[in-house]
């Protein structure tokens, strides 16, 4: 069966000299490959209207052809712009094919929806920590670095303070401002260990709001960055050599795991068979074989390990669990660029099922 979706390519025009209106902001994943990104556009409603489904040309976003290039825009997660005010909104959706509504290949919130549907009852919560390299676009190096060479090794950088260790902090005040703003579930920052690198964390929350609010805040991270004149890149290794790479650790936990040690080392095993490792390694990131080199606080890609307090391990079990004998475990391996519904709905499939 057809199903015929009206996808107005311009909202309808609003009348009255005293019509209220408001902006609504309409984002979505795209289908770029090796790695998605962000797409944005805005839609004019009347006061008191929400937003609704609209559309966009898929084949100028990698995700249709030209034949047939309407793709569907459904909206999934909302919260206030912080960068318009006002009662302007920031609308993230789900993008679904005319034919039928179903999800569009490149919509991975779908996938993160029937994880959390079939394992809502242990309660999965995940808290994400996002780095990200600032970079000069005229130079395409790192802020802080000299114009085509290197400032000192790293190690002073660090949720370091002073304008010799630092740069880029006006951005990272600027993005933190505004996703408190938004409602998302902002929990930290600091900067990291190269010049130009700074982490930020999202958490607790469940499968598909980690996503939801990570998106969110990546969104607002690169308009952060635009007003600044800076480039923000999620690469898992922006600087070859004696640099670490970026990456998105993410911390998980069920109620059993919350409750139990033993839950915590029936997940942590979980992840270490060779089918799981490899399957994992595929939806955490471009360029995990350049990160994960066995140096710079990583285990090496292609082995798995897990210790408590250990940096340098697969899976770390932070000391404080362990002394609890309660908590979460911490996936060390998600690149920076890695999609955090592919990651939640990875985490939560494979270790719910263990604990089942």
């Amino acid at each position: 069966m057809l199903l015929i979706v009206s996808l107005p390519s311009v909202p309808a025009p609003l009348t009255g000299a005293n019509t209220v209106a408001y902006r609504a902001e309409y984002i979505w994943i795209d289908g770029t490959e090796p790695t998605a990104e962000i797409r944005s556009k805005t839609k004019i409603l009347a006061d008191g209207d929400d937003p609704g489904i609209w559309g966009f040309d898929g084949s100028s976003t990698n995700q249709a052809t030209g034949d047939n290039s309407d793709v569907v825009l459904e909206p999934a997660f909302q919260c206030p712009d912080p960068i318009r005010g006002g009662n302007d909104v920031l609308v993230l959706c789900e993008t679904r094919l005319t034919e039928d509504m179903s999800p569009h290949p490149t919509n991975t919130r779908a996938a993160a929806r029937a994880a959390l549907e079939q394992y809502g009852d242990q309660e999965p919560w995940f808290g994400l920590e996002q780095e990200y390299t600032m970079l000069d676009p005229a130079s395409g190096w790192p802020a802080g670095f000299p114009a085509g060479g290197f400032p000192a090794p790293q190690g002073p950088y660090y949720c370091g303070v002073g304008a010799v260790k630092i740069k880029g902090r006006d951005v990272v005040e600027q993005h933190t401002t505004w996703c408190i703003e938004a409602g998302l579930a902002i929990s930290g920052t600091n900067a990291e260990v190269m010049p130009g690198q700074w982490e930020f964390q999202i958490g607790p929350v469940d499968t598909v709001a980690v996503g939801d609010h990570l998106w969110m805040a990546r969104y607002l991270l690169h308009r952060a960055g635009e007003l600044h004149d800076l480039v923000i890149t999620l690469e898992a290794k922006p600087m070859k050599g004696d640099w670490n790479g970026a990456g998105m650790h993410t911390n998980f936990s069920t109620n059993g795991m919350r409750d139990g040690y033993d839950a915590v080392i029936t997940a942590a095993e979980s992840l270490g068979d060779q089918d799981t490792i490899s399957k994992h390694l595929a939806g955490y990131g471009v360029g995990i074989e350049e990160r994960l080199t066995g140096e710079h606080e990583t285990e090496r890609f292609d082995k798995f390990s897990y210790g408590v307090s250990d940096r340098g391990a697969s899976v770390r079990i932070p000391w404080q669990v362990a002394q609890d004998q309660k908590g979460y475990i911490e996936d060390r391996r998600p690149n920076a660029n890695a999609d955090p519904y592919v990651v939640a709905t990875l985490l939560t499939n494979t270790c719910c099922a263990a604990l089942a």
